[in-house]
């Protein structure tokens, strides 16, 4: 009777200590559809955007990002204020559970490369790190675009976003009010 109790025992403890190491593994967060615009030569700022989902049983929050593609990686968001694009660090970004955050144009959120080490050439690859309070850190790669793209995958650019020539290292002369 006393060993039957103590593999009982011994078989719970097991099985709690396992199902703990499995939620704590990557605390439900995943990373989906990183991606990055190409930039002309030159250019010392890029963006990359991805989907965060939690489908953990806990709130988490992005924290921090980095790659080596640049000097620095940091959460921004990018808001329109009296017909000017401003961006603006954010310090974190909280991602409910059963909830998903998109950085994209469209949202406004995205993660800001500053001192590109290089251009980023549209088929390119750059590899991601993002840190969470609770899942730690995760990594992705992110697949560069073209100039202007608007999505993951897509093959057009956005209006006014082509790099004729004599545009400079910068390519924004067709973005006027362009602040950081």
């Amino acid at each position: 009777m006393k060993r039957t109790r103590r593999m009982t025992l011994a078989v719970l403890f097991a099985l709690l200590l396992s199902s703990g190491a499995a939620l704590a593994d990557d605390g439900g967060i995943h990373l989906e559809q990183a991606w990055a615009r190409a930039t002309p030569g030159g250019a010392k700022t890029g963006a990359i955007y991805l989907t965060v989902s939690n489908t953990g049983i806990a709130s988490d929050t992005l924290t921090a990002a980095s790659t080596p593609a640049a000097d620095k990686a940091q959460l921004h968001q990018m808001t329109m204020a009296n017909g000017v694009m401003e961006m603006r660090p954010v310090p974190a970004l909280a991602i409910a559970s059963g909830q998903s955050i998109v950085l994209d144009p469209a949202s406004g959120y995205h993660i800001m490369l500053t001192g590109l080490k290089a251009p980023l050439k549209e088929g390119d690859k750059i590899p991601l790190t993002l840190t969470f309070e609770h899942a730690g850190t995760q990594q992705i790669m992110a697949s560069v675009g073209k100039i202007g793209a608007m999505h993951a995958g897509d093959t057009s650019a956005m209006p006014g976003m082509s790099m004729p020539s004599g545009t400079g290292s910068r390519g924004m002369s067709t973005m006027p009010g362009m602040q950081h």
